[in-house]
């Protein structure tokens, strides 16, 4: 019987199943029908995906059943539209979890990213969503921006509530302390809008996968996490390439899109571990502190950081109103009976 040698075996293994050996894959989409064939872990939503996906047509029968919903629950009418667009977010999760093994990620409004207790109330109402379809808490990660305000919500939600916090658009060092600090169970660290923002402010056009600036961002931020011993896991998010997702192999975790998906589970090139904790606990970063005006300065410090979070935060407020649109034209036609 011939026996196949392990690097023949590692060239006939796809990306994708290498990539596994060393980081939890989550699938960035609100199109759950794409993510089947590649077995991630955990999936992820944002407002931008669901508004995505609720324009496909495999997908209005849950836009229909939470409007249905909020029009139920009555109320003025921003009320109705507020309560449709949650029981939407929440609909997308629980069909999201039957495909998944592990957990869904919810994302609270980013409208209310500078209102500690709007994104506390909004966080407990999906949350409580999610418990009334049968889905412990333990299932859920909610998403909040990582503002200073996102952060000390997060750090509430999980020491009072149990409930466990995905922090968001986070793009600077300060982000990414602070989260540490606050206890928060994971972080999305974003790479491919930080090379976005360096190839726009910059005169530089390329980069290689292990001198892009977003990758070298995440490396530093799971170096410093590991080097100290801080329970927040790290997740990279927002890739441009497969290349930036082979650069943080070893990474707790990676959120990826399906297309990205497709193009690693056809690669079969050979992936090799780029961060570990061993790695991490040699590096020199120094341990440092930041209360609510040492995290202000040292966040407007990184003027990327400072302009990806705002411009983040409206394009996914943009969005939100785009589905707000859209449900309360769906409302009036159901209202009407037509």
């Amino acid at each position: 019987m011939s026996t196949v040698s392990p690097d023949k075996r590692r060239k006939m293994e796809s990306a994708l199943n290498q990539l596994k050996k060393h980081t939890v894959v989550v699938a960035d989409t609100g199109d759950f029908n794409a993510i089947d064939e590649y077995k991630p872990q955990d999936a992820t939503t944002n407002p931008s995906l669901i508004l995505a996906a609720a324009k496909m047509p495999a997908y209005q029968h849950l836009l229909d059943q939470a409007i249905k919903y909020g029009i139920a629950k009555g109320g003025s009418e921003e009320e109705q539209v507020a309560n449709t667009m949650d029981k939407l977010f929440v609909s997308f999760g629980l069909e999201i979890l039957k495909k998944v093994p592990g957990r869904v990620s919810t994302e609270v409004d980013a409208r209310l990213s500078y209102d500690k207790e709007e994104m506390l109330a909004k966080a407990l109402k999906l949350i409580a969503l999610y418990e009334e379809a049968g889905i412990s808490k333990d299932r859920v990660l909610i998403k909040l921006s990582s503002t200073w305000e996102g952060i000390q919500a997060g750090k509430e939600l999980e020491e009072k509530h149990g409930v466990h916090c995905n922090m968001t658009l986070l793009f600077s060092f300060a982000q990414a302390v602070a989260c540490a600090e606050a206890k928060v169970t994971l972080i999305s660290p974003f790479v491919g809008r930080i090379l976005d923002w360096y190839k726009e402010n910059t005169d530089r056009k390329s980069y290689e996968p292990h001198e892009d600036p977003g990758v070298l961002s995440v490396t530093k931020i799971y170096n410093y996490y590991k080097k100290y011993g801080y329970s927040t896991v790290v997740m990279g998010a927002s890739f441009r390439n497969t290349g930036q997702v082979k650069a943080l192999t070893g990474c707790d975790l990676l959120t990826i899109s399906p297309g990205l998906l497709a193009e690693l589970s056809q690669d079969h090139s050979t992936v090799t571990e780029m961060l570990s904790v061993e790695k991490a606990k040699a590096c020199d970063l120094e341990k440092i502190h930041l209360d609510e005006k040492d995290f202000r300065w040292q966040h407007n410090e990184d003027r990327m950081g400072v302009e990806k979070l705002s411009d983040g935060i409206r394009k996914f407020a943009a969005d939100a109103v785009k589905l707000e649109t859209m449900i309360k034209e769906k409302m009036l036609n159901v209202k009407n009976g037509q």
